[in-house]
């Protein structure tokens, strides 16, 4: 006969002895907390008093934003967030790369916050925190108490919420509008109100102007809706058509964009196609793989929470009531569908697209649960996720900041404002004018539109192709300077180039110095090119002798 101590279960993972040990201490701490757990147990018993879910929302947000004021103190945006921002600051229906929606929201930001680090370090923080409470919008469907803070808790056990969030781009933004999308068509399924079929139409269409990877996801609806039982009713009623009619409408305004600007955002999206089929293969493979390793940890988490009782799986699953299915359609919708896309067209499939995705599967599996969930575990995983959340901020924000300032990165962004400083001085300097366009390296472009005193425009000349031109004869009229890091070649090719096509241009080599805290860092040589206004006078001499000793130097 197997001892007691000796049996395990592949479902649970963990030996049943020391399970049911947990469980029973989980039950003596829910009838009698120690002091330390009152006023955890009293937070969670505001859950549906409405005020424990934002409570933990803010300080979500607070704490991890203070985490990137530190860890990327000195080190600049990070030039997706730099891009989003220069996008909004002329508004238009669709831009080079992607739709919209990034720009559109960095600018309204911009217009009641200043223009800093932190400003757009907290938008994009509070884009996370927004994800966060659509999320619980739609586990509240399904689960209630302190079940939903577990939801939570798991997913800010992940690094989409902290790390792929403070990237405000086209992925991140999804982070916020894929629940919130979600929580519509629920609602407009179940209810097949118009107003809830209004909300369905203009949230799909907002998913679809933030990055058309979106296009799965209403895909996902639709398939969900047919699969259901209850499609019958749904279709049959007005909703769907409601709801197809106000999102195809809120779409035009972009889809005429795209019909007169010859649809760049499509060709860009293009230049992700043309595998074979072993690498959508191994796309594929990576994909899957990539979204694991992102759900570990709150897997793992999770596995200590239900214990032994993860055998009742296949029963709960049998049982999922017809929302949750409904939701199951669409979880599985969003991860086979692009799988199936990219392995029929040879598109690239990097697992970051499908981030947003994954509150699908916290949802499901938390609210698929029959039983019931102690409030000791909970308790348990606040302290966790709050533990390292101030591990971040104390320990390891000080050390990446320390760490980046010696070794700097890649794209140099923890040089950028010194960069457009040294740029904008020596424009002024040459011109006595305002600098009003800026190309170059897309990154410093982008850097110096933001840091600059004179915010010029960026005016890259044809950055969504392969080939470089000059920018456009507006900013040749009235001058421009373009900025490339000494060791990107490509860059200072076209700076070469591009000097050969205009005859009164300024030439500048110069260095950059990373700080931290008054610590030097790393430094690197940045070359300028200084495109004066045309008709405006020939530079002193002494500027001109000082151009050509530059000139001589470099070659």
């Amino acid at each position: 006969m197997r001892r007691p101590y000796a049996s395990f279960s592949l479902l649970n993972l963990i030996p049943v002895p020391i399970d049911f040990a947990f469980q029973a201490m989980a039950e003596r701490s829910d009838r009698a907390p120690a002091r330390w757990r009152r006023p955890f147990l009293h937070w969670l018993d505001g859950v549906e008093a409405g005020w424990a879910v934002p409570l933990l929302i803010g300080c979500f947000v607070a704490i991890w934003t203070l985490y990137l004021a530190i860890a990327y103190a000195g080190g600049g945006l990070h030039p997706d967030t730099l891009e989003a921002w220069m996008l909004g600051q002329h508004f238009a229906w669709g831009y080079h790369k992607h739709p919209p929606l990034t720009g559109w929201i960095a600018a309204s930001w911009t217009s009641v916050f200043p223009l800093s680090d932190w400003s757009l370090q907290l938008m994009a923080m509070a884009n996370a925190g927004l994800a966060l409470i659509f999320v619980d919008r739609v586990a509240r469907q399904f689960v209630t108490g302190h079940k939903r803070i577990l939801v939570l808790l798991l997913l800010m056990l992940t690094p989409v919420y902290q790390f792929h969030a403070q990237r405000f781009n086209a992925n991140s933004v999804l982070l916020a509008v894929w629940p919130l999308a979600t929580w519509c068509f629920l609602r407009a399924f179940e209810t097949r109100a118009p107003l809830w079929a209004v909300a369905m139409g203009c949230t799909t269409a907002l998913a679809m102007v933030g990055k058309y990877y979106s296009v799965f996801l209403v895909t996902s609806f639709a398939f969900s809706a047919l699969a259901h039982p209850a499609r019958r009713a749904y279709f049959t009623s007005a909703s769907p058509w409601i709801s197809v009619v106000v999102g195809l409408a809120a779409l035009s305004p972009h889809v005429y964009w795209l019909a007169t600007t010859g649809a760049s955002t499509f060709t860009y999206a293009l230049a992700h196609t043309g595998g074979n089929a072993a690498t959508s293969l191994g796309e594929a493979r990576n994909f899957l793989l990539g979204l694991a390793a992102a759900m570990s940890m709150s897997a793992v988490f999770w596995v200590l929470v239900a214990g032994t009782r993860l055998k009742q799986f296949p029963a709960d699953f049998a049982a999922m009531s017809p929302g949750l299915r409904l939701l199951f359609y669409v979880t599985m919708g969003t991860i086979v569908l692009p799988v199936l896309t990219s392995l029929a067209m040879g598109t690239d499939l990097p697992s970051l697209w499908a981030l947003q995705g994954l509150f699908l599967f916290t949802v499901l599996v938390v609210g698929g649960t029959s039983y019931p969930i102690e409030r000791f575990y909970t308790v348990n995983l606040t302290v966790i996720v709050a533990g390292v959340a101030l591990a971040a901020v104390l320990i390891a924000a000080p050390i990446h900041a320390v760490y980046r300032n010696d070794h700097g990165y890649e794209e140099g962004r923890n040089l950028y404002a010194q960069a457009a400083s040294e740029l904008t001085r020596e424009w002024r300097e040459q011109t006595g004018v305002p600098l009003s366009a800026v190309s170059g390296d897309g990154s410093l472009a982008f850097a110096t539109a933001f840091y600059s005193p004179d915010h010029p425009r960026h005016a890259a000349p044809f950055e969504y192709d392969q080939t470089l031109g000059l920018p456009r004869k507006t900013s040749l009229d009235r001058g421009w300077a373009a900025l490339c890091f000494r060791d990107q070649d490509t860059c200072t090719r076209w700076m070469a180039w591009a000097s050969s096509q205009t005859g009164h241009f300024v030439r500048r080599e110069f260095t950059v110095r990373a700080t931290l805290w008054g610590r030097p860092g790393l430094s690197r040589e940045v070359v300028a090119l200084i495109v004066r206004p045309r008709g405006m006078r020939m530079i002193p001499k002494s500027a001109a002798d000082d151009f050509s000793a530059s000139r001589r130097g470099s070659e």
